[in-house]
């Protein structure tokens, strides 16, 4: 699924469009009022929503499954599958069995996960580009009894770093990257190359105080700094270790929360769309991390759903 039978980066940015949301809140939220709430998000005209997958929290493709039955029309991107939450099998057939009942309407995307989150599951945190490649060959070989989707499956990797973006275009659709500045979305676009699909999810907070915003942006940014795949990818984009210690530099915390009005919001998702994302899936924060925020939601529809020219 992953190897011949691709869906193709270029048709998969034509699929979802420039911009989508990414949530948490869903993950936290009952299947009734988190099929309501996507349904509201879809009736303000984004095409789709991306969904994470947490130790502890909601399995990501029977929550996929909820949703898209949940709804008529929406994409469901899982961003992230973890590879070391179900074996490669698994993984690819439930997938397949998605993307057939919901054609076009489905989006994996699957990542190595932390050494934490891996040794929580009980599982061994291997060396990630190797791993992954290992994984997506177990996928394709992955024997299938039920009718193949028709478009197949489209892969996306979580890709930070310039091997597993090498590896994204050539084993997968293309990468989504999570918890980035703009200076990554130029870099991961020239270790891509044109072809592949580039999907950047941006953390806003929609205030114009800027004590505000930092602060809601640092309380979601600190578990994020202190991971190694984050950290080690903001080093190699210039922060250094006092940018990073702690709950972070307002530098480094201006550079991956996207915090202002509306209109600072849509010039950072423009920017990374000029930089050379396809897709930027903006996840806007609110107290509760159980709110989806469809009341920002809505304020930024008008905007972001412009045409991007």
């Amino acid at each position: 699924m992953s190897g011949t039978a691709r869906y193709g980066g270029r048709r998969l940015a034509h699929t979802l469009g420039p911009v989508g949301v990414w949530s948490w809140a869903l993950q936290r939220m009952g299947a009734q009022d988190a099929g309501s709430a996507l349904r509201q998000i879809e009736a303000l005209g984004y095409p789709v929503v991306w969904i994470p997958e947490t130790v502890g929290n909601k399995e990501i493709l029977s929550h996929a499954a909820l949703l898209l039955a949940s709804s008529p029309r929406i994409s469901v991107a899982s961003g992230i599958a973890s590879i070391h939450a179900r074996d490669p099998m698994a993984m690819a057939n439930g997938a397949r069995a998605l993307a057939e009942a919901y054609p076009d309407r489905f989006v994996l995307g699957i990542g190595v996960s932390h050494a934490t989150s891996v040794t929580a599951r009980g599982g061994s945190y291997g060396p990630p580009v190797e791993t992954m490649r290992a994984y997506l060959d177990a996928m394709d070989a992955a024997q299938y009894g039920a009718p193949m989707p028709d478009p197949p499956v489209p892969v996306v990797l979580a890709a930070l770093g310039p091997r597993m973006l090498e590896l994204a275009a050539q084993h997968a659709d293309g990468a989504h990257p999570y918890f980035v500045p703009v200076e990554h979305t130029s870099f991961a676009r020239r270790h891509l190359g044109p072809e592949p699909f580039l999907a950047v999810e941006q953390t806003a907070v929609l205030t114009p105080d800027p004590a505000e915003g930092r602060r809601i942006g640092r309380a979601f940014a600190r578990n994020y700094l202190a991971l190694p795949n984050y950290a080690n990818n903001l080093r190699r984009l210039g922060w250094d270790d006092a940018d990073l210690a702690g709950d972070g530099s307002d530098r480094v915390i201006d550079a991956v929360i996207a915090w202002g009005d509306v209109d600072a919001i849509v010039r950072r998702v423009r920017a990374h769309l000029d930089a050379g994302a396809d897709h930027v899936c903006i996840q806007l924060r609110a107290e509760p991390s159980s709110d989806p925020a469809l009341a920002g939601l809505r304020e930024l529809a008008a905007a972001l759903l412009e045409p991007h020219t």
